[in-house]
């Protein structure tokens, strides 16, 4: 099977990879979903102080980035996309700026895939078929056409904002006591929705400054928890697309931060390569 990889969402969490049958429609890619928001650009500011301004917005922006040496959980996954939908379980151990593992179980509890990432490689074992397949982060980059790298996955992983840029163009606090804030990077624009009042990190909206890529994600967050001592957001919506349509629900059944974890892979010699 050829590795695809869900854009934006699940990055590498499933690598175009199957854990039961019917889980090979994660690889499909997505369609956008509408959820721009309105920003006004603030005018009547002096150049200093619109650039103090900026500076006070980004320190709200990253003021609740997770800081950890290790996360795991147990995250049950759920999609729906044009061929359909189904559900998965995902156990994720994660060293931080090192390793991630990831085992992908059916609904009947079988380990399908087990895949590990580290910077520069990506290596994935189907259980099922007693094969596996080594990537290059490279060629991953490549095939999703996305400036991603280890960082980039682990932040979307753990919920910390991916793609954040200092050159905010424009924010805005609306009536439900939100702060809108549309940030503009080399690849993307971004909107990001904060509460205005715990600086909690509500949606996450990015498009292609390339307008003819017609690329978008929408990433929403839901049901934070506060029980490793900072919040942590244990559902969210995501919704990515270019030319087909796919969302995911990810429900965080079980994590933990800052535990030993090993990250147990070893390819049997009857395995063969793909």
């Amino acid at each position: 099977m050829k590795i695809r990889s869900v854009v934006f969402a699940l990055l590498l969490l499933v690598l175009g990879c199957r854990p039961a049958r019917k889980v090979q429609k994660i690889q499909e890619a997505i369609s956008k979903s509408d959820t721009t928001a309105t920003v006004v650009v603030k005018n009547n500011q002096s150049v200093d102080s619109a650039a103090a301004n900026r500076n006070e917005i980004y320190k709200k922006v990253t003021s609740n980035v997770i800081r950890y040496k290790t996360f795991s959980a147990k995250v049950r996954v759920e999609y729906d996309g044009k061929d359909g939908g189904d559900e998965a379980i995902a156990f994720i151990r994660l060293q931080k700026d090192s390793v991630m593992w990831l085992s992908l179980r059916g609904p009947l509890g079988i380990e399908g895939f087990r895949v590990l990432i580290t910077k520069d490689s990506a290596k994935v074992m189907n259980l099922l078929k007693k094969s596996y397949q080594l990537r290059s982060i490279g060629y991953l980059q490549e095939i999703t056409k996305l400036p991603f790298n280890f960082t980039t996955l682990q932040d979307l992983v753990v919920g910390n904002p991916i793609f954040i840029d200092s050159n905010i163009v424009s924010y805005k606090a609306n009536t439900n006591n939100q702060l809108l804030v549309l940030m503009i990077g080399k690849v993307f624009k971004h909107l990001i929705t904060l509460d205005n009042s715990t600086n909690l990190l509500v949606h996450s909206k990015l498009d292609d400054v390339d307008a003819s890529r017609n690329r978008t994600s929408s990433i929403s967050f839901t049901d934070y928890q506060n029980t490793a001592g900072f919040p942590f957001s244990t559902k969210r919506r995501i919704s990515v697309a270019e030319q087909s349509k796919l969302d995911i629900n990810l429900d965080f059944k079980q994590y933990d931060f800052n535990k030993p974890l090993t990250f147990p892979f070893t390819i049997p010699k009857n395995y063969k390569r793909q």
